[in-house]
């Protein structure tokens, strides 16, 4: 990330501010149609464009008010709790019709953006999945909007707008949050090593020690499996949109070392919120 003066990298602010808009325009569309399309199904999801886009407006607000130092209780950090914070919230919130949804995503994005700046870059924030530091956030808050705007654009055949230089940006979030995440029973009774490296990016290390999990901006000296993803395809997996097998069919992801066939489990250590 390239480093200014601000409390975000300006890549990081570029790309929430770029990434927001980009949803808006798949969601893009005036009268009747935009309508029916807010009723349209999300594949591998239980919710409609309507309701995702619901979601993504209401959490760029959340985020938008952490970052302007406001206490907002929202779960306890576990999928589940997230899963029925997020079905409260959307039961208390009405608009369906992506074109006014589209216009507050990009609103609350710039609210965040601009609330972050007036922050200590050291200051800590408690948030969703943990405290965390302001550049932090601002990378939660673009894993979480790609994710579901890959989502959107899937559902309304658009062009999703996920790419090697959003999904790196994502990686100090998802280095932070996967301790949280982890899946105690996949990763009970587990001792591994492994490095996870983008193609073409930057990598991190996972060590599981007996279902106790550490994450690391650096990959393992000497580590039992190495993982070698295309990045969009990472970032996916991540997120629970795509299945293993398929993307090692396809050489999206390899794995090599003295455990190789760890490299399919892998993505099953973690369940995302």
């Amino acid at each position: 990330m390239r480093l200014t003066s601000g409390v975000l990298p300006e890549d990081l602010a570029e790309a929430i501010r770029g990434t927001a808009r980009d949803i808006a325009a798949v969601l893009g569309g005036r009268g009747d149609a935009a309508g029916h399309r807010g009723g349209l199904p999300v594949p591998r999801s239980v919710w409609t464009v309507g309701e995702a886009a619901a979601h993504l407006a209401q959490a760029n607000a959340l985020m938008a008010d952490i970052a302007a130092g406001h206490e907002r209780p929202y779960g306890d950090g576990t999928p589940g709790s997230l899963a029925e914070a997020n079905e409260r919230a959307l039961a208390e919130f009405a608009e369906r019709d992506p074109e006014p949804l589209a216009d507050m995503i990009t609103a609350q994005a710039e609210a965040f953006l601009a609330a972050v700046e007036r922050r200590d870059p050291a200051e800590v924030l408690t948030t969703p999945l943990g405290t965390m530091s302001p550049a932090v956030l601002g990378s939660y808050l673009l894993t979480h909007m790609l994710g579901h705007g890959y989502d959107l654009a899937l559902a309304l055949g658009r062009p999703h707008m996920l790419d090697a230089r959003r999904v790196a940006l994502t990686l100090p979030f998802m280095v932070t949050a996967m301790p949280r995440v982890a899946d105690p029973a996949a990763v009970a009774g587990l001792t591994a090593r492994f490095a996870v490296r983008l193609r073409g990016g930057p990598g991190f290390g996972v060590t599981v020690t007996d279902g106790d999990v550490r994450v690391a901006h650096e990959p393992p000296a000497r580590p039992d499996c190495t993982i070698l993803t295309e990045p969009v395809a990472f970032l996916l997996l991540a997120l629970g949109r795509l299945d293993p097998w398929p993307v090692i069919a396809r050489g999206k992801a390899l794995g090599w070392g003295r455990k190789p066939w760890l490299a399919p489990r892998f993505p099953r250590l973690f369940r995302a919120p």
